[in-house]
């Protein structure tokens, strides 16, 4: 692993055990987390002062933790008005599953040409915990976890930039699942999981491939990202009340 791809997941992992880390850094890992867990709901707001009181630390450090989320798009940072978890909207939310799908390809094509056996054994290492903790009920860190295995299978890649953006994404994706998950809220990766670190085991890059795009399909098929027919037009909401006053009045006109 190079030096650069060892920095953005080891500073991660030492910010979350509390050990080391800039003090930003273990603000930014545990508001990292706590969206993906789904603890911080979309259109949340992310006062620096409670921030400050919670972790202890100054409004400065806070907001350079913010301001690294805002990077990733996973919180919104609005002029005088402070910060929010964001909110994707139904397009944004179609084109980060697009993106997701073109990117995921790339990491597992590469991760089938540059996982090590240790690498391998610790991503089922992770599933396993992924499983027990939803065995137990604590489905908050199962989704984590499930999230940490797309990163872990970028990290697998061995390439920087992808890793980066798979950050991104995998979290914006915990929001938009927040938002916009419909029917069972069932969690079924642990097989798809399992599933996928074999053919990557196997070095089979068209079955591992496969097997990413069914993953995916999954998650899209339990998400409602059509047009849900919400509106804030009283006058849209109601039109049929509307047309069935006009109808009447139109043919009293006609008869008379």
């Amino acid at each position: 692993m190079n030096d650069r791809l060892q920095n953005i997941i080891g500073r991660d992992d030492s910010a979350r055990s509390g050990k080391s880390g800039t003090q930003d850094d273990v603000v930014y890992a545990h508001i990292f987390d706590a969206i993906l867990e789904q603890r911080l709901a979309p259109g949340t707001k992310l006062s620096e002062e409670a921030l400050g009181e919670i972790f202890g630390v100054s409004r400065t450090i806070i907001r350079r933790a913010l301001s690294r989320l805002a990077h990733e798009q996973v919180v919104l940072l609005r002029p005088n008005r402070g910060a929010v978890v964001a909110e994707p909207s139904l397009e944004e939310a179609r084109q980060i599953s697009f993106a997701r799908r073109i990117v995921e390809r790339a990491i597992t094509e590469l991760a089938v040409d540059n996982a090590t056996p240790e690498q391998i054994a610790n991503m089922q290492r992770l599933v396993d915990e992924e499983q027990a903790c939803l065995e137990k009920g604590d489905r908050g860190t199962g989704i984590r976890l499930s999230g940490e295995f797309h990163l872990q299978l970028a990290l697998m890649a061995n390439n920087a930039p992808l890793l980066n953006f798979q950050r991104s994404l995998v979290s914006q994706t915990s929001l938009i699942i927040a938002r916009y998950e419909s029917g069972n809220r069932s969690h079924c990766s642990y097989d798809e999981h399992n599933q996928l670190i074999k053919a990557i085991q196997q070095r089979d890059k068209e079955k591992a491939v496969e097997l990413m795009m069914h993953h995916l399909d999954h998650i899209d098929h339990k998400l409602n990202l059509q047009d849900d027919g919400a509106s804030g037009d009283l006058h849209a909401v109601f039109s049929h009340l509307i047309k069935d006053r006009k109808e009447p009045k139109a043919r009293k006109k006609r008869t008379g």
